[in-house]
């Protein structure tokens, strides 16, 4: 399966997705709608972003298509992460991307080197480590001033998710929910 790049500097390009029950790509639409909503909120120009859970790379390596200075990506599967790094390598972009190969919960745990500007967080729909994942981003200095971290989760998980992420969805799509945790909000929370 082959996926193409919306917008920016790597626009009408494709990347591959490798055919795996381990990951489930954002699809077309739902990439659309999310970087048309962050478009108005944010300039990617210059901007550091972590895609964990990156699978194919596609919302990482479409941000950086948009002027992301930056793009950290954590995947903890061998054969995923192999055709992750055939995508950037694809579109000449090794100089602007770092894989890091491990579980996004043992990722989330160290103190970060740097801070993001935007984190994306695409987890498989029933995996449930992201909650733990958002806390250890927020505790442990992941974030510069005024991040965000947008989370895609499915309707069936809705429910569950509006608990743990103490708000709703700010976008529905289908089956998918796109919840946002702004910086102020988070770090606010986390001292509770």
């Amino acid at each position: 399966m082959r996926m193409r790049i919306i917008s920016g500097e790597f626009k009408g390009r494709f990347i591959n997705v490798p055919k795996s029950d381990l990951i489930r790509p954002t699809t077309d639409r739902v990439r659309e709608t999310l970087f048309n909503l962050l478009n108005n909120e944010l300039d990617f120009n210059g901007l550091k972003v972590l895609d964990v859970y990156a699978g194919s790379g596609s919302l990482g390596l479409e941000c950086l298509s948009r002027g992301a200075d930056s793009i950290d990506f954590v995947e903890k599967n061998y054969v995923i992460y192999k055709n992750l790094n055939e995508n950037i390598k694809s579109l000449n972009a090794e100089q602007s991307c770092k894989i890091f190969k491990m579980e996004a919960l043992k990722f989330s745990t160290k103190k970060s080197e740097h801070q993001y500007n935007l984190i994306l967080a695409d987890p498989p729909f029933f995996k449930y480590d992201i909650y733990e994942v958002v806390k250890n981003l927020l505790t442990n200095n992941f974030l510069a001033e005024q991040a965000k971290i947008i989370i895609e989760r499915s309707k069936q998980t809705k429910e569950k998710d509006t608990e743990a992420f103490e708000q709703e969805p700010f976008k529905l799509i289908g089956d998918t929910c796109l919840y946002k945790i702004k910086t102020s909000t988070a770090l606010d929370r986390s001292l509770r």
